[in-house]
Formats: structure tokens, sequence, C-alpha cells
């Protein structure tokens, strides 16, 4: 089992850190929606940075678990249009 766990919480800290890499704010940054969008990145980014944290921890739950919120940041930010992402990707659900 902590094999199963290990192995996913790599792959959810990789597509977390790709979907960043990927996802440029759309909106301008003055306007509400850019800082919105500005917003829900920072907070990806932060929880790319938590994750890792728990994981040097060994916690690996909770690691997980934050990878996982802050993508949802993002994918959810990708739906509403506050950011702009590779037609051919398929780490957003568009």
């Amino acid at each position: 089992m902590a094999a199963d766990l290990d192995e996913k919480t790599d792959r959810y800290e990789s597509m977390l850190a790709d979907a960043l890499a990927e996802a440029t704010i759309e909106p301008p940054a003055e306007t509400p929606l850019g800082a919105a969008a500005a917003e829900c990145r920072e907070m990806a980014e932060s929880y790319l940075q938590d994750g890792r944290h728990f994981r040097d921890d060994g916690d690996p739950v909770n690691a997980l678990a934050a990878f996982s919120y802050g993508y949802g940041w993002l994918d959810c930010g990708v739906r509403l249009g506050l950011f702009a992402v590779p037609d051919d990707t398929e780490l957003f659900t568009m």
C-alpha cells in the first residue's frame, strides 16, 4: 500500500507542477478577473510547496491532499476561463 501512495503522491506533484507550467493568466492583471486568476495561481503554488514540505516530513497523505487541492484550484480556473492552456494538453478537464 505504501508504494501505491508514494507513486500517486509523486504523480500528483508532477501533474501540479506541469499544470502550473502550462497555465497562463488569461484576463489582464489589472481587472478583477485577472486578480482572481493571480489568487488561484498563488494558491496552487502554495499547495505545491506545502505538499513538498509534507512529503519531506514523511507525511505522504497530507502531501497528496495538498497536491490534489492545488491542482483543483488550477483546473477550476481553466474551466472558468481564468487561465489559457495549450489545446493539446490532457492536464485539464476543459
